[in-house]
């Protein structure tokens, strides 16, 4: 059978594809797809093979760049072995090393690893096990789920509620439980004789209040680690989250951490919680845990959330959840792999001359650009926020779009770069070079500039 060109691929999806945030009919007419055929480091290739450099890790999940042949190596071997089995009643090799290279590696007191298959149901299991472990233990008023402003924890409809970006969660809002909302430590928002470390401890005053009056109802309170990733990737002080744990541990309320989109690697830690030197009662991770081969999530926990549910089977008390591919064989051999990676390779120590010449060609590119309002960094994750007013930050309309300028002339220009919005960020692979990197900053100053002319 002979390969489809881009135009026939292209008409073949849009007769029977239904594809993942996007309207369709933009598809049609003004952002063609892009019909790709093959990846390698951080390149990909399109069916008329055209390369286009993955500044944004495909949607960042990749950590080692496209085809890495260690993994590929590892996944073939298990796929010749056990591709997959059921993992209730039974278990397998690859899933105990990646459970018990997870909590070596983790913050300390995380002991117990729940599989599931997407960054989304992580999300869900967290909660769920939260609100079941204050079930089981006899404080059964516990059930309310507090978040902050601006955040993102996936679109099945727990881990939407427990969200708070409107763009997602407005139309299905009757679906939804009710949650708390409290404010975001986002430090774009501090006022101009504010420091980032100011807005951290004025908003931890404000939960402080919070969980003093309605510690005996709350069962836990949901964070992404520094950045919040799909809220425009806005980023915060990491005072907060030791602030926060302290909190938690004064009220007896759970602190889920989410580290789906910012986990291995990406603030220069392997996990954000590091940086504040705290252990979440759960840790959430997908995404990078695969490094971009196959979906796989993990809940990590500590032994007395799991206490908790350990018990006679005629007590009803065990967690029933569950996931026909979790622990999967071959997203558990990706995942040893990767780890391995870190170890082989000595990538964080790597990543911190990359994040140091991502910063510095990002300040190069847009520093003084008229329509940049900030440019912040968080380890190997960077984003500049360009407005149209740069003194009193005001943000273009969001009907106008200005964002697909910038995501045309960069597909034009061989580089993969999909803004958020008013905010063009980048999240490259850790296998980058310096040279990728200042072709995508300045791809990206040359879209900016045709997006606010």
């Amino acid at each position: 059978m002979l390969p489809l060109s881009s135009a026939e691929l292209r008409e073949l999806d849009l007769a029977h594809v239904w594809h993942p945030c996007t309207q369709m009919k933009d598809h049609e007419s003004q952002l063609p797809l892009v019909a790709l055929r093959s990846g390698s480091g951080a390149w990909l290739e399109d069916a008329d093979g055209k390369r286009y450099l993955d500044a944004i890790s495909s949607w960042w999940v990749n950590l080692w760049g496209h085809a890495h042949p260690h993994i590929n190596d590892a996944v073939s071997r298990q796929l010749a072995t056990l591709p997959h089995a059921m993992f209730a009643g039974f278990t397998h090799e690859p899933a105990a090393r990646l459970a018990a290279e997870l909590t070596r590696r983790a913050p300390k007191g995380l002991n117990r690893c729940f599989f599931a298959d997407s960054g989304s149901a992580s999300i869900e299991v967290a909660v769920k096990m939260s609100f079941h472990y204050w079930q089981n233990v006899g404080r059964p008023r516990k059930t309310r789920f507090v978040t902050l402003s601006n955040s993102y924890h996936g679109e099945t409809l727990g881990a939407l509620a427990v969200g708070n970006v409107e763009l997602y969660k407005a139309i299905y809002r009757p679906l939804l439980m009710d949650v708390i909302t409290v404010g975001s430590p986002d430090a774009y928002q501090r006022a101009p004789d504010e420091t980032a470390a100011d807005v951290a401890r004025r908003r931890i005053a404000e939960i402080a209040t919070l969980f003093a009056d309605r510690h005996d109802e709350i069962a836990a309170i949901l964070v992404e680690p520094l950045v919040q990733c799909a809220g425009s990737m806005r980023m915060y002080d990491a005072e907060f989250l030791a602030l926060l744990r302290e909190l938690c541990d004064h009220h007896d309320i759970h602190l889920i951490a989410d580290e789906i989109a910012v986990g291995f690697g990406r603030t220069g830690k392997l996990f954000a919680c590091e940086h504040a030197r705290i252990t979440p009662d759960f840790l959430c991770l997908s995404k990078g845990l695969t490094a971009g081969y196959m979906p796989m999530s993990v809940v990590l926990t500590t032994d007395t959330v799991y206490g908790a549910f350990y018990d006679e089977y005629t007590k009803l008390n065990a967690f029933l959840h569950s996931h026909s591919y979790a622990g999967n064989p071959l997203a558990c051999a990706a995942a040893l792999a990767s780890l391995e990676l870190f170890d082989n390779t000595r990538a964080l120590e790597t990543n911190a001359s990359l994040a140091a010449h991502l910063g510095n060609a990002a300040q190069n590119a847009f520093e003084h650009h008229p329509n940049v309002a900030e440019i912040r960094q968080c380890g190997m994750i960077l984003a500049v926020e360009f407005v149209r007013d740069r003194e009193y930050r005001e943000a273009f309309p969001w009907r106008e779009r200005r964002h697909l300028r910038i995501h045309r002339h960069a597909l034009d220009r061989g580089v993969l770069l999909r803004p958020l919005g008013n905010v063009i960020y980048f999240m490259p692979p850790y296998i980058v070079t310096p040279a990728e990197i200042e072709l995508m900053m300045a791809v990206a100053r040359e879209g900016l500039d045709l997006a606010v002319a």
